[in-house]
């Protein structure tokens, strides 16, 4: 797709991102990163006690994911002036082996005081392969205007 400046938003306009696979390796090195290293993440024994009765992501994997997948699309390549803000909620756990892709829509467009920029805020949603919405959440972004670029 090609980048898209804050006028060439509509509401309800939908995108999908190609999916991904969560890996072992991306467990292993987001807890690494993180030093996030509770049992549920690193610990095969101890997770399989647990109601998951395996090995769960991170749910802020989960997070850094969608967010890759997002920025992938490349619809504010070169667009974005800033990012503002998120809420996020955590609905089923991800899995190691898990396929997952983002589903985002356009939920608000606002103009600013600044005629060169506006803010859009977008509803996400994050999928595994099983079609299950694992967490969803908004993001909001700082555009620039094409008008105010030429």
């Amino acid at each position: 797709m090609k980048p898209a400046y804050f006028e060439e938003f509509a509401l309800g306009q939908e995108f999908v991102t190609k999916a991904r696979t969560v890996t072992e390796a991306d467990v292993v090195n987001f807890a690494a990163l993180s030093w996030d290293t509770n049992q549920l993440h690193t610990d095969v024994e101890f997770a399989k006690r647990t109601s998951y009765g395996e090995r769960i992501a991170h749910g802020m994997l989960g997070i850094v994911i969608h967010s890759g997948l997002s920025q992938m699309l490349g619809i504010m390549e070169g667009t974005i002036v800033a990012f503002l803000g998120m809420t996020w909620n955590f609905h089923l756990p991800i899995k190691i082996g898990d396929t997952v892709h983002v589903v985002q829509r356009v939920r608000e467009i606002r103009e600013t005081t600044k005629g060169d920029r506006g803010i859009v805020t977008f509803e996400k949603e994050l999928i595994n392969q099983r079609d299950e919405v694992v967490q969803t959440g908004t993001t909001t972004v700082l555009l620039a205007r094409r008008s105010a670029s030429q």
